[in-house]
């Protein structure tokens, strides 16, 4: 659950939010005085929204592509080990 606080508490403990956000991956909700408010969050949380926001992105994409006949669509995988294994390269000595 996030952490609400006001733009005057936030810059009077500035040091003590940021711990939170950055050691105990929270996110901080900052309450301005012209009513919006900003979100304060880890770089590896923003990393990981912006990873999932492009993953979907793609994946959505690629569906309309296959339903415009202009992808071909994958077959199904019954043996998800045996597929991931094919693309992790080995090393050999």
């Amino acid at each position: 659950m996030p952490i609400t606080t006001t733009q005057t508490d936030f810059r009077s403990h500035l040091k003590a939010y940021l711990d939170q956000v950055t050691d105990k991956n929270h996110t901080v909700l900052v309450t301005r005085s012209n009513q919006r408010t900003v979100a304060v969050i880890s770089q590896e949380q923003l990393t990981t929204l912006l990873t999932a926001v492009s993953s979907l992105a793609y994946a959505v994409a690629r569906d309309k592509l296959i339903d415009m006949q202009l992808l071909a669509n994958d077959p199904v995988i019954d043996d998800p080990q045996a597929y991931w294994q094919r693309l992790t390269p080995t090393n050999k000595q």
